[in-house]
């Protein structure tokens, strides 16, 4: 009997995670957010072979016979986490379901996060069944690198069906949280930085070799200066968790002097360097906004009204669940995204955050990020203000498919 009761958990859980049949299904809804700032009132998305192939008012835009229709009284774009752990991080926080940050050495590109990946951990769908469609995830901060992150859809029954993207950024961190550890080094920023700058100009003379090398006589294969070369080469950015100003201003500067391109993420003292931050056209992805809750350290000058001080002055602007410590292991970009419109952001702006904002930062804006013909049908469902707490998601599709109907 027991046995027969994990039988039909593990498929349960399959059948929840999984691809199920592919359908084509209209989504109607009482407001269409096709993207931030564009609002059909009474709209419908038609989504064929996974795909968005219409979009447009109920009145004027054709649903084809037959075709599964959803209901809902508010529906946006499938919302994009732009950095989490969960895959890698797992909601029973026993040893075995945390492969988030290996210890053992300060760097470590090499470390792929697609071998860690557990399409099928809990925490995966109970970010999907709060309308995330896409996650960036991999390993979080607390190396100086500490290793690869990867983009995947919130669905699927292996890691082939669910990654999208297996090598989508590096993951380092500047500060505290790249020195806080039980080895002697490095002990303090200085060393911290020291490391790093001498592993970027390693790989530029291991990428030196490789272009020059005769045929037949190439260095020895390096994964560690792979993964690096590709982020010298522009291919991946460097994502940096920088929280205090000065760490900022360093990760700015060694983006300038690698000529990489650079990611900033947490960014708590962000609002003290808005000018430098602009003038280097580099993104952030901020802090989740409640953790302001907890603030101490490197991060106690983080704030509510982050988020909106750096959209207005024109900076691209990405929200986070980030990585917690505890249980659940998760926040929910939805509910962090909201919190940042009562201390000065516009719904649209929050929205933008969880939507369009993620999908430009990763390069993902010609496949999600808003409701248009030719893009992922990737929908959340909402049974009213997405950002209103009494609000329930009510449904997710994702590439054409409900992969949840259950209420949160």
């Amino acid at each position: 009997m027991k046995t027969m009761k994990k039988t039909l958990t593990v498929l349960a859980l399959l059948a929840a995670a999984g691809p199920a049949l592919a359908q084509d299904i209209a989504v109607r809804a009482g407001k269409l957010y096709t993207a931030p700032g564009e609002m059909i009132e009474d709209g419908v998305v038609v989504i064929e072979d996974g795909k968005i192939a219409a979009v447009g008012p109920a009145d004027s835009t054709d649903i084809p016979e037959g075709m599964l229709v959803l209901d809902a009284a508010v529906a946006t774009p499938g919302l994009i986490d732009a950095r989490s752990t969960v895959g890698l991080s797992g909601y029973l926080n026993q040893p075995h379901d945390q492969d988030q940050l290996e210890r053992s050495a300060a760097i470590q590109p090499e470390l792929r996060a697609i071998d860690a990946y557990n399409p099928l951990e809990k925490l995966v769908s109970w970010q999907r069944e709060h309308g995330v469609t896409t996650l960036h995830t991999g390993h979080g901060p607390g190396e100086v690198i500490s290793g690869q992150m990867l983009i995947a859809k919130s669905t699927g029954d292996t890691v082939d069906e669910a990654v999208v993207r297996p090598y989508s950024a590096l993951a380092a961190t500047l500060g505290e949280g790249a020195t806080r550890h039980e080895r002697s080094s490095p002990g303090n920023r200085s060393k911290a930085v020291a490391m790093l700058r001498g592993k970027l100009i390693a790989a530029q003379e291991y990428r030196d070799k490789l272009e020059s090398a005769e045929e037949g006589k190439s260095p020895a294969r390096d994964l560690a200066m792979d993964a690096l070369v590709d982020v010298l080469s522009g291919e991946v950015p460097l994502i940096i968790e920088a929280h205090r100003h000065s760490d900022i201003m360093t990760a700015l500067r060694l983006a300038d002097e690698f000529d990489f391109r650079l990611i900033l993420a947490g960014a708590s003292d962000a609002h003290l360097l808005i000018d430098e931050i602009r003038a280097a056209d580099v993104p952030v992805i901020i802090h989740p906004t409640m953790a302001r809750a907890r603030a101490g350290g490197d991060t106690q000058h983080m704030a509510f009204t982050t988020a909106a001080e750096l959209m207005d002055a024109g900076i691209e602007v990405a929200m986070q669940s980030g990585f917690e410590g505890y249980v659940p292991k998760t926040r929910v970009v939805l509910f962090e995204a909201a919190m940042t419109i009562p201390y000065g952001a516009s719904f649209d702006q929050a929205l933008e955050m969880v939507t369009m904002a993620p999908a430009r930062i990763l390069g993902l804006s010609d496949e999600v990020g808003s409701l248009e013909v030719g893009k992922d049908g990737d929908v959340a469902l909402f049974d009213g203000d997405p950002f209103e707490y009494t609000t329930n998601v009510t449904g997710t599709v994702i590439e054409g498919r409900r992969v949840s109907e259950v209420r949160r």
